[in-house]
């Protein structure tokens, strides 16, 4: 039996989405299809093993010699992680708005904000970062590099922390938009899992008390610190995330 049309159009979708090609609305669409369908959901984990094949085994060629300054003079300059940032905060702002006019629930920072509530936001955040061709707005392993680049970005810059030493090690940083706000996750890696640490003004300190300690099968770890509401999400074993959480508590090397 052949495919519909339909079902190669979302196929197409999906390959453009893992290829960075959509727009933001088409982008939110095609995450909530590989949500509700495991076929389309197969065959983005199947894109991506190709990819990073590919990636891995075949050499890059480089570029012409000065390729790089005609770009930056076509474009007057504009630079890739800013354009990678708006896009992610105008994808954002439209899944907020598809949220709230359908009626389903959505994370509100305010005095009636959930523990539960947020857990799910973020790890629906989470998950859409690992389905994405890159899962951080900034890549780098350099705290120096990571904590400025949030400056004029979100209100404050988040705490960042090396924690290289202990297998531990930062992959950047990327912003979530939880209701209108935007806020900071920083991505660690262990082995091959990523942890998406993301801090959310706090409340009150009584949110421990009702957080959950899994969402759809992702282990989450929250705490309140310092006015701020860390929450840590990964498919990490919860022994090795409480772990990990444990060491970026009690490390010293802030920027």
């Amino acid at each position: 039996m052949s495919r519909s049309k339909s079902d190669d159009n979302s196929v197409l979708l999906v390959h453009a989405y893992l290829d960075g090609e959509l727009d933001p609305a088409n982008a939110l669409g095609i995450t909530h299809q590989m949500a509700e369908t495991p076929a389309l959901a197969t065959e983005a984990e199947r894109v991506k093993a190709l990819q990073q094949a590919i990636h891995e085994q075949l050499p890059r060629e480089a570029a012409p010699a000065g390729l790089h300054a005609r770009i930056e003079t076509s474009v007057g300059g504009l630079k890739r992680d800013r354009a990678r940032s708006s896009w992610r905060a105008l994808a954002a702002s439209i899944a907020l708005t598809a949220m709230v006019t359908s009626g389903s629930t959505w994370l509100v920072i305010g005095s009636q904000q959930q523990p539960t509530i947020v857990a799910d936001a973020l790890v629906s955040d989470h998950i859409r970062a690992l389905m994405a061709p890159e899962p951080v707005d900034v890549v780098s392993s350099d705290r120096h590099t990571v904590k400025p680049w949030f400056n004029g970005r979100i209100p404050s810059s988040p705490r960042v922390v090396d924690l290289g030493k202990e297998d531990f090690p930062l992959v950047g940083g990327r912003i979530d938009v939880v209701g209108q706000t935007p806020v900071s996750t920083l991505v660690y890696r262990r082995a091959k899992h990523l942890i998406s640490l993301t801090a959310v003004p706090a409340e009150s300190q009584h949110e421990l008390d009702r957080s959950p300690r899994s969402v759809n099968g992702y282990n989450v770890v929250h705490w309140v610190e310092n006015g701020v509401s860390y929450w840590a999400i990964s498919d990490l074993e919860a022994k090795e995330l409480e772990n990990f959480v444990q060491l970026f508590r009690t490390s010293q090397t802030v920027l």
